[in-house]
């Protein structure tokens, strides 16, 4: 193929672009069309493909978003690494808006979404007891912490099917299992991601906290107030993606790469 990358970014709610100087281009996948053109641009002698996984007019909503094009398109430019960073709500008293949670798990909440390339004629089942990349979540908080950015180097994601934001008993729920954050859009990306032997890591932005956090009386949340935490800390986010993009080597090598080796039969 023409175009190569090293690192791809998938983008999320209030923040849609990060690279200077790019080109964008097209990828066709068996998957149909991903969210949107994909933005390549050179960052710390690192190729990198950025791609809005709302589209960059946020016309895809999370049940909605082309996730396995997504994913294909990014193997088919070559990347090994892929940085997922997104807008959150926070299950715990103590991940407080505006600090940042490296999951290192999930758990799925969602329905009806194609979560698997391996529709067969050979079976495939790809481990996902250690569904995110711990090297790359180890440079994260690296990066994050010599940027004087509060991280939370592990937590649980719970994943809601969306577009609706949960109610208050299952908020009550998710945060009494001890889970961290709640998002929409981290399954089946992060999956997907792993059966294409790329390396990812997640990296929650938390906005807000969630309605049901015991002893807190908080208001639901809005999309607007989503964007409006994001966009405060956007800052924040380019700084530390840009850092995280220059610690990721060249010739990284890692597990996540070679994981269908014992997937099959």
């Amino acid at each position: 193929m023409e175009h190569q990358a090293d690192i791809g970014v998938f983008g999320g709610s209030g923040f849609y672009t990060f690279l200077d100087n790019v080109k964008t281009i097209k990828v066709e996948t068996p998957y149909g069309a991903p969210s949107d053109k994909i933005a390549l641009a050179q960052v710390g002698g690192r190729r990198v493909a950025f791609l809005p996984r709302h589209g960059a007019d946020h016309s895809l909503p999370p049940h909605m978003i082309p996730y396995r094009a997504n994913l294909y398109a990014m193997k088919k430019l070559g990347v090994k690494a892929i940085i997922g960073p997104c807008a959150a709500g926070s299950l715990k008293k103590e991940v407080a808006p505006g600090h940042f949670v490296l999951c290192d798990q999930f758990v799925d909440r969602t329905r009806g979404r194609i979560d698997t390339f391996f529709d067969g004629p050979v079976t495939t089942h790809v481990s996902a007891a250690d569904p995110y990349c711990p090297s790359l979540r180890e440079m994260a908080f690296k990066a994050g912490k010599d940027l004087g950015i509060t991280m939370h180097k592990t937590g649980t994601m719970v994943v809601i099917q969306g577009p609706r934001f949960s109610t208050r008993a299952e908020s009550k729920w998710f945060s009494s299992m001890g889970w961290s954050v709640i998002n929409m859009t981290g399954y089946p990306e992060a999956y997907l991601a792993r059966e294409m032997e790329i390396c990812y890591v997640n990296i929650s932005l938390i906005t807000d906290y969630d309605v049901g956090l015991e002893g807190q009386d908080i208001e639901p949340v809005s999309h607007e107030a989503v964007v409006k935490i994001f966009n405060e800390n956007n800052e924040k986010v380019k700084s530390l993606l840009l850092s995280l993009i220059g610690l990721i080597p060249l010739d990284h090598r890692c597990t996540c790469h070679n994981v269908l080796s014992s997937a099959r039969m």
